[in-house]
């Protein structure tokens, strides 16, 4: 019997598209969800991100340059399409994971916040240390807590509430914004300036033979976040995680980002004892 080549054809067309729906690989249990959705919904708070008045679009704004490339990974990884969601605070995202309406959040890790929701290992952190003048002899974070030396701090700020719980014998000079703090020490009212790194970095282009030091007393530690009893989306994350500090993702971000004195956040105990040195 003579079978139409044209026949054939048409069978052939009709059941490959079965075939290679067949083919295609079951998603990760741990986020059938998201990948069912066709997104993740990935938050945001101030100051990450800006929103563009004409489009409510939101973009990374400082170290949220570096966030949103991690979170497009993340993204791609599962894929689905990022939707991110901007919030004013980190209380803020905090209540829109607990509520469902955010799939992961990028947080400073705070302690008091795994009550709430469950943390990822660490993927960045934004050392906390100290900018001197030209000529200082303060060359290490010891150095600068010695009975007469006065210190320049911003009111609040999590880098001051760090330093003044381990602080014994200097003077911290509380201001309100970054601008005072700098003033004080260019005039030379403090022989020190306490902050996170990338701020000092830039002030230190204004002041003439200043330094930041190489070593930190703190950090700012940044975890992605899930909603409590997401155990399989936190391994999924946490997966994510560590292929993205080996594989060196996260550091070209950065790098890309441009965005000085950020590091790839170190194993939690080495964040814990500030054994880690700076990165160039």
């Amino acid at each position: 019997m003579v079978i139409d080549r044209r026949v054939l054809l048409m069978v052939a067309a009709l059941l490959a598209p079965a075939g290679a729906v067949a083919a295609q690989p079951a998603p990760d249990p741990r986020v059938a969800d998201l990948v069912h959705a066709g997104e993740v919904r990935v938050g945001l708070h101030l100051p990450q991100f800006a929103k563009d008045p004409a489009t409510g679009d939101i973009h990374g704004l400082g170290t949220g340059v570096v966030i949103v490339q991690i979170a497009q990974a993340l993204a791609e990884r599962i894929g689905v399409k990022l939707k991110l969601v901007g919030h004013p605070s980190p209380p803020a995202l905090v209540e829109c994971l607990k509520a469902g309406a955010c799939d992961v959040g990028f947080l400073g890790y705070v302690p008091n916040r795994t009550t709430d929701v469950a943390y990822a290992p660490p993927h960045m952190m934004v050392p906390f240390t100290f900018m001197v003048p030209a000529g200082s002899p303060i060359h290490s974070v010891a150095d600068t807590d010695r009975a007469g030396l006065r210190i320049a701090v911003v009111r609040s700020h999590a880098s001051t509430q760090a330093l003044s719980k381990i602080l014994k014998h200097a003077e911290m000079v509380g201001v309100d914004i970054p601008d005072e703090a700098f003033d004080l020490l260019r005039s030379g009212r403090t022989e020190s300036w306490a902050a996170p790194r990338p701020p000092l970095l830039e002030y230190a282009t204004k002041l003439a033979g200043s330094r930041v030091l190489d070593d930190r007393y703190g950090a700012n530690i940044q975890a992605m976040a899930v909603p409590k009893g997401e155990a399989g989306r936190l391994d999924y994350i946490a997966e994510f995680v560590e292929q993205a500090k080996a594989s060196g993702l996260i550091q070209r971000a950065i790098d890309r980002a441009g965005e000085r004195g950020i590091e790839v956040a170190p194993n939690e105990t080495e964040i814990l004892t500030g054994t880690v040195p700076r990165r160039p």
